[in-house]
């Protein structure tokens, strides 16, 4: 069995998108997932199956959302290996103060031509680094008062991104290494 994380894309964000958390953990157990875990009520499910493509895989949980709940929502999957190689590549340090640290999961990795639009000393005092997988940002002011959000992101980057707070990624990192062993 392969672990993987599951981060939905908005779902439960206001009066939109809601989705009860007993009726997400059935829908993953009717597609045959074992050892469902939720985190919090923002979208974050972890689960085991078969190796398999990760589009695949969230492919199906998408399509198996809209069919449910009757709303697209997108989901962003990525696998153990990958989840360890964003907590161990945070170029903020692991020392300093946590609470303005951020990583905005991607779907895919972005164009050149698309990086190429822009500039991290534009943003400031925020700052952003760009790895394979996520970008890591520190919101100096927090992330209610960064123009560095997910529809920034998606509309420069041209691909789907979901935002969590370093705190997050610990805790599911956490829960990934319990389920594993």
């Amino acid at each position: 069995m392969k672990t993987y994380i599951s981060i939905l894309r908005g779902i439960n964000v206001g009066s939109h998108k809601r989705i009860k958390m007993d009726s997400l953990r059935k829908m993953y157990e009717d597609l045959g997932y074992k050892n469902i875990q939720i985190y919090i009520q923002s979208g974050n499910i972890i689960f085991q199956d078969q190796e398999q493509e990760i589009h695949l895989i969230k492919n199906r949980i998408e399509q198996r959302i809209l069919q449910e709940f009757s709303f697209e929502v997108p989901v962003i999957l990525i696998d153990q290996p990958t989840l360890a190689e964003i907590i161990n590549n945070n170029p903020y340090g692991m020392e300093s103060d946590l609470a303005p640290l951020y990583v905005t999961l991607l779907s895919s990795i972005p164009e050149q031509k698309n990086l190429n639009k822009i500039t991290p000393n534009n943003y400031l005092p925020d700052q952003y680094t760009l790895s394979r997988h996520a970008i890591y940002l520190y919101c100096a002011q927090g992330y209610g008062n960064t123009k560095l959000t997910n529809n920034f992101f998606e509309s420069k980057l041209k691909v789907t991104a979901s935002t969590r707070n370093w705190k997050t990624l610990l805790q599911l990192y956490a829960m990934v290494c319990d389920i594993s062993q």
